[in-house]
């Protein structure tokens, strides 16, 4: 299993732009072979916020970076003036991955 993260920091007052734009995009991303989950999180900070997404394997990420639906996602998404800085993106291969059942209602 791979994990992508992109951590981003977001202009303080802008967290809900921020937070909509995500919402209301076009995501390609469930027509992607070799994805499993994808997450947009909120830090305790304000303006900290993370995309999460969960592979298969690092190539089936890097096929995904190469591919139409990763054009397609990324086209006219403008973040100037919601973000401080450009995102911060990291990788990481899975060395234990365990997935539990045991949600409550």
């Amino acid at each position: 299993m791979f994990v992508a993260m992109n951590n981003f920091n977001v202009v303080p007052g802008k967290g809900e732009e921020f937070e909509r734009i995500w919402r209301d995009r076009d995501s390609y991303l469930k027509e992607v072979a070799g994805v499993i989950r994808f997450a947009l999180l909120r830090g305790d900070s304000e303006g900290e916020y993370i995309s999460l997404s969960t592979w298969e394997s690092r190539d089936a990420f890097f096929a995904w970076m190469q591919s139409p639906a990763f054009a397609a996602g990324h086209k006219g998404s403008s973040m100037m003036g919601i973000l401080e800085s450009p995102p911060h993106p990291k990788m990481f291969e899975a060395l234990l991955a365990e997935e539990y059942a045991n949600v409550s209602a």
